[in-house]
């Protein structure tokens, strides 16, 4: 990895429960078990009320790769996503398995999705996609000097691999047409390394 060599972004360490719990859990169920856990807890609120909350526990992370050519292309992908019914623009991504390091998981995603090699990695500010209902983290990072091989994709996966300028892949996300929300994140806290860089 580059500047954020070591465990990551300075703030994935920060990115843990809290010590102190305003909310007092008094009863939990699993409502799906799984690859994809969903509880339902009876909860007691800070101001004494008890309320009934279904969500994804804390747990589940993922990784977010934008890969860059050493002639500062990038490399997205289109992939079809069955709830949406819809093939959308993303960037490469994939689960963490249980206790597999973050840069091997983005390593191994890297390769599977489009045949990629980094030569330089950056890691960028982790974030929660949708904190209300789920404790997933988020893991982005920025890829560089990424040569292309062979592709491995799963058997359920419909993966078109696409090499743009980066300059229209950021007038693609500025025009709204990077749908997927930790795409877009992940490129925009990407741009200030590429700017530092020329490539924007």
């Amino acid at each position: 990895m580059a500047e954020e060599q070591g465990d990551g972004h300075q703030n994935w360490a920060g990115l843990v429960a809290d010590e102190a719990q305003p909310w007092e859990t008094l009863a939990s169920r699993a409502l799906v078990s799984g690859f994809r856990t969903v509880l339902e807890d009876r909860v007691r609120t800070a101001s004494g009320v008890e309320v009934v909350y279904q969500y994804r526990p804390r747990g589940p992370r993922a990784v977010f790769v934008l890969p860059v050519t050493a002639a500062g292309e990038a490399v997205l992908i289109r992939q079809y996503r069955y709830p949406l019914r819809a093939t959308v623009w993303e960037v490469v991504a994939g689960g963490v398995e249980r206790g597999e390091d973050l840069m091997d998981a983005a390593s191994r995603e890297l390769a599977e999705e489009v045949g990629g090699r980094a030569a330089e990695w950056i890691a960028l500010p982790g974030f929660y996609p949708q904190p209300s209902i789920s404790g997933v983290v988020f893991f982005p990072l920025l890829a560089l000097g990424v040569t292309l091989g062979d592709t491995a994709h799963e058997e359920s996966e419909v993966i078109e691999r696409v090499v743009l300028p980066l300059p229209e892949v950021y007038r693609m996300l500025e025009a709204g047409e990077i749908g997927d929300g930790p795409s877009s994140l992940t490129l925009w806290h990407a741009r200030r390394h590429l700017q530092e860089r020329g490539w924007l």
